[in-house]
Parts: C-alpha cells; structure tokens; sequence
C-alpha cells in the first residue's frame, strides 16, 4: 500500500494549557517532521471562533511552513469560500506561490450551511468490506446556533451575500488562469496568483454541490471521512459520477481523510485518543473546540448518554491503536472509497505524542 501516497491534515490544535503561538510552532515542526517522513502533503484546515483551534487562516499559516520546509506539497483543508472572494483567494495563494512556486494545493470548501437540497439525514450505506458506516450526524442545532450566527456575522461585510459557489469556482479557475471576464466583458488579471502553479482540489462531505463542482469541472477532490463518515461513500462516488475530464485530469482523483492516533501498542494508543470524544462533544455542541484536554481532564468528564450518542460516529470511526492495527483500517478505508490518497488528521495532547503517532504510521506504511 506504500503506492498510496499519505499526506496530513492539520487544525493547529491548541493542548489545553499551551498558548497560540506554542501550537504554531509544533505544526511548523512537525511538517518538517512529516516532510523528512515522506508524507506527500501538508495541509491545514480553516475553522473560526473555537478557543482550542488555532488554523484560522490557512494562507497565512502556509506561508510561515513553506518557510521552514523545502519540498512537501503545502495545502488549504479547505479555504471557506463563503466568506471570500475569488479574487482575494487567488492573490493571497498567488503571493505565497511566488516565492515558493509548484508546492501549493489550494484547496476549497462551501462554507455557512448544507448545500440545497440536501437532506439533514439519508439511510446508511452498508460497511464496504468492513469499512465502518455510520448513521448520519443531524447538523440542525448546530446551523442554528447563536455562536455560528455570530461567526458569520464576523466574517461577512453588513448586508453581504455569498457568491453562487459554481460561479465562484469558476471565477477562481478563470483568475488563475488568466481569461477572466466580467459579464460587460472587462477582463481583470490577479497579480500575483495568475498563472500561479497549484493543484486545485475541492473538499466536501457529501454527494451534493461540492462533489458536482469537482466533478463537472474535472478537479481533484477530497471526501472527509473523519468530519463525516457517514457519507463518505456517497461522496466519491456522486464526485465519479459527475466527473468529466478536463485540462487538469483525465480520469477522477480522490483523497479521503481520516482521524488516527498511533502508538506502539493498541492500549497506550487507546489511551492517547481519550481526549477525542471530549473535543468532539465541545464542538457538536456548538461551543467551539475547546482546547485539547488531557488525559486527566478526559477522565474527569461526566458522561451523559446525550454526550456520548452525540459523538458515538466520530470516537466509532477513528482508527487507533498500534502501527499494524491502523494501517490494516486505512487500507479498509482505501479499499472501499477507492482513494487515490489518505490524509491523516492526529490529535493527542503531547506534541512529542503527535509527531511518534505519524513516524510510527509512516514506517508501517512503507512496509507495505
């Protein structure tokens, strides 16, 4: 399986009693880690108003890693489209690509609700050779909560709307590759960003708009698993069923993430991910991630059956345990979805805990 390439998907998380700034500097530290471990790509995710998250802006953060690294693909996991312009997005990767050209991945996602049309919840898929399925989480009270109201409120100019996420799309590929017109036929060039060298790779976790833009544009695209497990499946296979070939791809191209924690054993891995569900909870609770907790604090946590049929999805489909054990379920995974790549999303309270936990699972890896 080592043919498969594995990249990382990194939040910046913040452990609970460490700064801001310490959390940047491990994840500066360990893409230099992951580069030197081979992992093909390093991305890191977009998410606002959470106290134990500190990836709010993914260009940003690229910028400071391309710095400290010198040959992994660097991405966006995913910039939130529904807050941007195409113009500002392609500037800012374009300033960072001119001055490390052909290492960057931007990567897009619809950002302020389900899609339309979309259904809160679907019957499950059957597990795909033993591939864990879930129900689907119901987001509902998560879209209507006071605090992601209020975040959207922060992001968007006063009476501002967000731009048709198809012609969005194309208003970003049409900048980038320098034929933009507006309807009165004004053309307008980003500089820096046009011509620009990157992979543009649409993310979604579902069959719905995300995965028809991907597919009808003829892009590379990336189905969560570890945010949305339930619909992994129905992800891939709506974005291979609207794709058409373009300048970019011939055939489909697909990466598929995945929440791991691996240790030398499956009980000190176990032990490691206790932390997990507790995160989990903060945020489907719409109370923002809290900061990573530790082992104590996990333990200390009063469970209610509420607390735990909220996350159950999420603790049921992370993979943890020893080298072997994780590296037999991301082949299930890779299996099933048919995946071109894994990404690997780690989280542990100890830095030094994180980085072992993708050593470890890179060498297994490469055995394979």
């Amino acid at each position: 399986m080592s043919a498969i390439p594995l990249g990382v998907l990194d939040l910046v998380p913040i452990p609970s009693g460490a700064t801001p700034a310490e959390a940047l500097r491990n994840s500066v530290d360990l893409a230099r880690h992951a580069e030197r471990l081979g992992y093909a790509r390093y991305w890191f995710a977009e998410h606002h108003l959470n106290p134990g998250v500190a990836g709010t802006s993914p260009a940003v953060v690229l910028a400071l890693t391309a710095s400290a690294t010198s040959a992994i693909r660097l991405g966006s996991g995913a910039v939130q489209l529904g807050h941007r312009t195409a113009l500002s997005t392609v500037e800012e990767f374009g300033l960072i690509d001119a001055l490390h050209p052909g290492r960057l991945d931007l990567g897009l996602g619809r950002s302020g609700g389900r899609p339309p049309g979309q259904p809160a919840q679907s019957p499950p898929r059957a597990p795909s050779n033993g591939l864990l399925i879930p129900p689907r989480f119901n987001p509902d009270h998560l879209l209507g909560s006071p605090r992601i109201a209020l975040q959207r409120k922060l992001l968007m100019l006063p009476n501002a709307e967000s731009q048709d996420y198809a012609e969005q799309m194309d208003d970003v590929l049409a900048l980038l590759a320098g034929t933009y017109r507006s309807p009165e036929g004004i053309e307008a060039h980003a500089v820096p960003g046009e011509g620009a060298d990157v992979e543009v790779w649409i993310l979604g976790s579902s069959g719905g708009q995300s995965a028809e833009v991907a597919g009808d544009r003829g892009l590379r695209f990336a189905a969560n698993y570890h945010v949305s497990p339930a619909t992994v499946l129905e992800a891939v296979d709506g974005y291979r069923a609207f794709f058409r070939p373009s300048e970019v791809l011939d055939t489909p191209y697909v990466s598929v993430s995945a929440d791991v924690v691996v240790a030398e054993d499956d009980e000190t891995a176990r032990e490691l991910a206790e932390g997990y569900g507790l995160w989990v909870r903060s945020i489907r609770t719409a109370e923002g991630a809290i900061e990573y907790p530790t082992l104590k604090e996990a333990r200390a946590h009063d469970w209610t059956d509420a607390d735990r049929a909220l996350v159950q999805d999420r603790v049921d489909t992370q993979f943890v345990g020893s080298p072997g054990k994780v590296a037999d379920q991301l082949q299930q995974l890779q299996e099933a979805t048919g995946a071109d790549e894994l990404l690997i999303t780690t989280m542990t309270h100890e830095h030094a805990d994180r980085v072992r936990s993708y050593r470890l699972l890179a060498e297994e890896w490469a055995r394979r």
